[in-house]
Order: structure tokens, then sequence, then C-alpha cells
């Protein structure tokens, strides 16, 4: 049994790759999350009574509080997924992004290091700093043929993704500069379930079965590679139990869609299986209403995954049209879900921060 730290644990890709761990391993898992608007620890319902999961709750800027996880706990591995996300919310705040997604990799590094230097033999040997990274540091694909390869420039037009290429320089710059074991992903758009409901895929799906509209940027025709996240939790064990020290493995689900396409599908899908028809509604796809384009929007991300195919053998098991029925299922069948996660009532009421009368 080994013990990995997973950073963002109650998130929504790092609750799946929890869930994977505690369900498909041996592994003792330590789960650091800050819970911001976007952590959800009734997402790791499943798993709650487990003895292997641990979760503290913490920042990963805060030096102090990640050195004693670090002892207490002696990890094997550390896969950092913490981090700020949304492209919208880093044009209204860039700040924010910075010091999460640069300064708070940077304090990980530094205790990992100094964890790991002291370390010895077979475990000094086996211990591997897992940094999970995003597509959109790449840039715009535009008409470019192929997919972004792991040897793709850096080309980042918002601040998040200008944040998250931060993060990945210093990873590199540690294992180069002090030798520090890294191994790096980078994932295409992710979708299934447990995503916070400002995201595409389950806003549209929350606003259609509520009679709400349903917003598109532009025309619709911007391009994504989706990947089922449990597809991609699948991929990250891979990488961080073979994969080669110092490398870089793209990860994607070889399903590029339009968003309009996306949406229309959810739709689809909805005029099948909606519990109810909201009112006045007669088909799903009349909600669609066309809003003004985000500013610097990228027109199509493709991730090329050979390289991890090829060396660690992966391969996505879902379609994206299995993978999105599986995640309209999900959401009309977790409408308490839902619900906490756009107040945060849960995490509040979990860590007793709810006085009783209230």
């Amino acid at each position: 049994m080994k013990t990995i730290i997973v950073t963002g644990g109650a998130g929504f890709i790092g609750s799946a790759l929890v869930r994977h761990l505690v369900r498909n391993t041996a592994n003792r898992v330590v789960n650091i999350d800050r819970l911001t608007y976007a952590g959800n620890l009734e997402s790791l319902r499943s798993i709650a009574g487990s003895s292997r999961h641990h979760f503290e709750q913490q920042d990963i800027r805060d030096r102090a509080a990640m050195a004693t996880i670090f002892e207490k706990y002696r990890p094997d591995a550390i896969m950092h997924l913490a981090a700020e996300s949304h492209v919208d919310r880093s044009i209204d705040n860039s700040a924010e992004f910075m010091t999460t997604n640069i300064m708070g990799t940077h304090t990980l590094l530094e205790v990992a290091r100094q964890y790991w230097q002291k370390l010895s033999g077979e475990r000094r040997s086996a211990f591997r700093f897992h940094h999970i990274s995003t597509d959109e540091v790449y840039g715009d694909l535009g008409d470019t043929p192929g997919g972004f390869q792991e040897t793709t420039p850096y080309a980042p037009s918002s601040p998040y993704a200008a944040s998250k290429a931060g993060s990945d320089h210093l990873v590199r710059a540690w294992h180069r500069t002090y030798g520090l074991p890294v191994v790096l992903t980078n994932c295409s758009n992710n979708y299934g379930p447990c995503h916070f409901p400002e995201k595409l895929i389950p806003l549209t799906i929350l606003n259609a079965l509520e009679g709400k509209l349903l917003p598109v940027y532009g025309q619709g025709n911007q391009i994504r590679d989706w990947l089922f996240v449990e597809d991609h939790a699948r991929a990250l064990m891979q990488v961080v139990e073979k994969g080669r020290v110092g490398e870089t493995y793209n990860i994607g689900g070889n399903n590029e869609k339009r968003n309009i396409e996306v949406v229309h599908g959810i739709c689809d899908i909805l005029e099948d299986i909606a519990p109810i028809r909201p009112a006045g509604v007669e088909r799903f796809r009349e909600l669609i209403t066309h809003v003004n384009d985000r500013p610097g929007h990228d027109t199509r991300y493709a991730i090329d995954a050979r390289k991890i195919r090829r060396e660690l053998g992966w391969t996505p098991q879902e379609t994206f049209e299995s993978g999105l029925l599986k995640t309209v299922q999900w959401y009309i069948a977790n409408g308490q879900w839902c619900q906490s996660a756009q107040s945060g009532k849960y995490n509040r009421e979990r860590l007793g921060l709810i006085e009783e009368h209230s």
C-alpha cells in the first residue's frame, strides 16, 4: 500500500481520482482541499466510510500546513490538481489564479523537494510529483490539422491558461534544477458526474431541466476535445505509476465537438429521458440562446494522445455519446448534489460551520 496525496480532491477531477483510488487500489489517499466554491465534499459521499481516505481542509499556499501534512502522512507520491480553473472567472479576477495556480504550486514543489531530499533508498527513487494541467496552455489550434502534442509550444490566451502554463514551467524547472522526480499531464476538456454547474455541460443540463435559457457563446463553433472524467482518472493512475520521470503525457478523449453540437446532444438526450418537461417548453433546443463571445476565446483545442497510448497502454473506455448519456442521467438523479454544490451548504454543514438554529 502506498500513500498518495491528492490536492484539490473535493473538486471535479480530483474527486473522481480520489474515488478511483479508494475503489480500485489498496492505496491510502490524503485529500487536501480548501473547499472553495468548486469543492464539494458530497462528491466523496460514496467513499466517506473508507479508512483509507483522509481529508485535510488546507490551502496549498500555506507552507507550514503543507509541511505538516507531508511529515504526518509520509507520502509516496503527490498528485497535484488543486487550481482555480474557470476561464470566465480568471478574466473577471485574475489575482486568485496567480496566487493559487502559480504560488500554490511553488509552495508544494518546495515542500515536496525538502521532504524528498530526506528520503533514502527505494522510497526516494520511487517518489513522484505528478502535476495535472490543461490543454489550454497550448493556446488556439485554429485550422491547424491534428492535435496538441507534448512538444507543442505554449501560447496561453486567458489568465487561467497563463497561470497553468506558469505552474507547468515551475514543475519542469524543479526537475531540471533540483532533480525532483516529476511527471506532467495535460488533459482536454473533462465532463461527467460532479462537475460544478457553471461549466458548459452541467449548466446546459440543469438549465434545460428548469426551463431556463441555454447560453452559447457566439455561434457555438468553438471546438473542444471531450474526455470522460473517469477515463481521465484511470489515465492519471497509469502516469503516476508507470510514467517516465521528467516526461509529459497528453490525455484526450479523441472526441472533437463544436460547443453547439454538445448542447444539441444534451437537448436530444433530454427529449428521451427528462422526467418532466418544463412548462411552456415544446422542445429543449428552443431554449438555446446565443450570447456575446468571451474575450480571447480560443476556437479549437484537440489532444494528440498517441504517446500515452503507446507508452502506457491507456485508452478511453467511453465514447462521447455513452459518456454524455451517463452524465445527463447522473444530473437527473442527483438534484441534491446540484443544489448543495451551487449553495455550498453541504460543506458548511459537514464542517460544523452552521449554527444549529439556522
